[in-house]
């Protein structure tokens, strides 16, 4: 089930997505769901219920600006060296662990919102399959993750290489303003198989990266245990789960993103993300 998050001139408020039309939760007596709800299929099956016996008004996707499903995470964890194609192309070895950095929060923009380009550095782009977490998790095992997870979104890891790799450590270059552009939807539910779907990204139309999670060298059960273990993940915190091979600066010639060009992240089952890039 694909949630949507949007602003049609009101206040950001919660839709379902389906055949290209928003179905608005505000309509309904349950009011629009927490990061919490979305971990209960039962409360999901009566959403699908309301949508499919018309209990819901219908939204123009067209009318309304998209948000990103999750604005204000207060942690975003992110996996690094995490598919088999992205270790290969830096003939780096494959981890024994997951290796694990953070973006400030404050990276997190919208979909079709602009990636501000700051000047002289180099920008890159990352599609990610990003994890949001519905319920509190700390020390839970493989098997109790998918209790945990409120659904799934794409996250573009933009990243600055000349602070990344100047400093000897990401966080800088990870989190310039506007880094983490999210969505556009969020997709909960069992019937989502996070480790088996298609990742691609392309930029002005051309094929930069295209891959599938089942390329993971740690799966989202085996990540977000780990992360677990050393941290509480509380509702609403997102966990990226790694970029695969094709990244602009292990391209050759080095390909990386210029003000003017359109970035889209696209992800089997959650949608496309796109956004310009645009100078500081």
């Amino acid at each position: 089930m694909q949630f949507v998050r949007y602003n049609g001139g009101s206040d950001p408020t919660w839709g379902i997505k389906t055949d290209g039309e928003i179905h608005a939760l505000a309509d309904l007596p349950v009011g629009t769901p927490s990061y919490q709800d979305l971990t209960n299929q039962r409360y999901l099956d009566q959403l699908r219920d309301a949508v499919q016996n018309g209990t819901c008004s219908r939204v123009n996707p067209d009318d309304v600006n998209l948000l990103a499903p999750v604005p204000c995470p207060s942690k975003i964890v992110c996996a690094g060296l995490n598919y088999r194609d992205h270790a290969e192309e830096q003939d780096e070895p494959i981890p024994e662990e997951p290796l694990l950095f953070s973006k400030a929060p404050t990276t997190v923009t919208n979909p079709n919102s602009p990636i501000v380009h700051p000047e002289g550095e180099q920008v890159d782009y990352e599609v990610e399959l990003a994890a949001v977490i519905g319920r509190t998790a700390k020390n839970i095992d493989e098997d109790e993750v998918s209790d945990h997870i409120a659904g799934y979104t794409v996250l573009n890891d933009v990243s600055g290489r000349d602070a990344q790799f100047s400093d000897g450590q990401f966080f800088r270059g990870k989190s310039y303003d506007t880094f983490s552009p999210m969505g556009p939807t969020l997709v909960a539910g069992d019937d989502y198989d996070p480790n088996t779907v298609d990742v691609a990204l392309r930029v002005d139309g051309d094929t930069k990266q295209v891959s599938n999670t089942e390329q993971f060298i740690f799966d989202v059960p085996e990540l977000v245990s780990y992360i677990s273990q050393n941290m509480t993940l509380r509702p609403g915190d997102v966990i990226s789960t790694g970029t695969p091979g094709g990244v602009g600066i292990f391209r050759d010639p080095v390909d990386l993103l210029e003000p003017g060009q359109v970035c889209e992240a696209e992800i089997e089952g959650i949608g496309t993300l796109t956004n310009p890039v645009v100078g500081e």
